[in-house]
């Protein structure tokens, strides 16, 4: 009587949990519906934008898979520091792009490709800002990831700074409350966290994020006990050298899925942010009832992504639409 018992309840908390993921998502997608930025803002000045995007997406992904990731990694980095204002993308000294934060980020020049593509059909148009958010979505859809739509009108920035990267960027290393205070900043809630931590179903890392954790973890000289031990073995394995690149997800790398969160339950997260996602008592019931909802999943982190995607830290005024991404424009512009 008490085993059944115990199935009604866990049962019954699971269907509880189910239920609070629909209602997180109804809650996020109004959170967005109403926001300033428009959804037909190119409709007029640049209808071909998605197109031409899509196109050269499907172009570059072909080519390399791994820069799907990479490019959404990018996103994320640049919608961090200054909201999202295509300030990672600024190359001079001392600018984010030259941090210790962005040291392995890559797909610069995809975005500057996209950009002389669209300066040919639409010039002086569309900002460096959209180009880097839809070019976000094409990748994460061009690896079996959720569609959603994207609004328009981010202006570019004119300031990046490597200091404020290296702040603001999480490195792998902090707690959950630490990020959730981070999130919360950007105006994100605990569910974004969980949600937006589910890109990690695809790309990689290098070894020199996670080598503490196999060897030295909180200066024990011994691992994370938290590891599966069958993974760690691996893990001591693959990454005897700091150089070396390991997948996010050990099981489905290169499918965007709920493997992430599967892979947290086994004590196989690969970051230690990832892994405490899994023992906190605030994200631990969401990492449970995304591990088994693949598309509840895409439709929270498509509304998670416009959430991001909408960070904004300075005024539209105060912006400009680069001729080059790398670089801000001349005053005569």
């Amino acid at each position: 009587m008490k085993s059944f018992s115990s199935g009604i309840i866990m049962r019954s908390s699971f269907v509880f949990l189910t239920a609070a993921l629909f209602l997180a998502a109804a809650v996020s997608a109004s959170e967005y519906d109403d926001d300033d930025l428009p959804y037909d803002y190119y409709s007029k000045s640049c209808p071909k934008l998605e197109c031409i995007v899509h196109k050269k997406m499907e172009e570059w992904i072909k080519k390399d898979y791994s820069l799907a990731p990479a490019l959404m990694r990018l996103h994320f980095h640049d919608c961090f520091v200054r909201g999202c204002d295509a300030s990672i993308l600024l190359d001079h000294e001392g600018s984010e792009k030259s941090a210790n934060a962005s040291k392995t980020l890559r797909g610069f020049e995809v975005i500057e490709d996209i950009k002389r593509e669209l300066e040919k059909e639409c010039p002086k148009t569309v900002s460096c800002a959209d180009i880097l958010t839809v070019a976000a979505r094409d990748a994460t859809l061009a690896v079996g990831g959720p569609y959603w739509m994207v609004p328009y009108g981010r202006k570019d920035g004119t300031v990046s700074t490597a200091k404020e990267a290296d702040q603001l960027v999480p490195t792998g290393h902090e707690i959950v409350t630490d990020l959730l205070e981070l999130f919360q900043s950007k105006g994100l809630n605990v569910l974004d966290l969980v949600v937006l931590s589910g890109a990690h179903t695809i790309g990689r890392t290098t070894c020199e994020s996670l080598q503490y954790r196999l060897y030295n973890y909180n200066g024990t000289k011994k691992s994370d006990s938290r590891l599966d031990h069958l993974y760690l073995n691996y893990l001591e394995r693959k990454c005897r050298w700091a150089s070396e690149y390991v997948d996010l997800d050990a099981i489905t790398p290169k499918k965007f899925d709920v493997q992430y969160y599967k892979n947290l339950q086994k004590g196989m997260g690969l970051l230690l942010t990832d892994q405490l996602l899994n023992k906190d008592s605030r994200t631990a019931p969401i990492v449970t009832a995304l591990a088994t909802q693949p598309d509840q999943f895409g439709s929270l982190f498509g509304a998670s992504m416009v959430k991001m995607g909408n960070i904004q830290d300075y005024l539209s005024t105060d912006g400009e639409v680069r001729l080059n991404c790398a670089r801000v424009n001349s005053p005569s512009y």
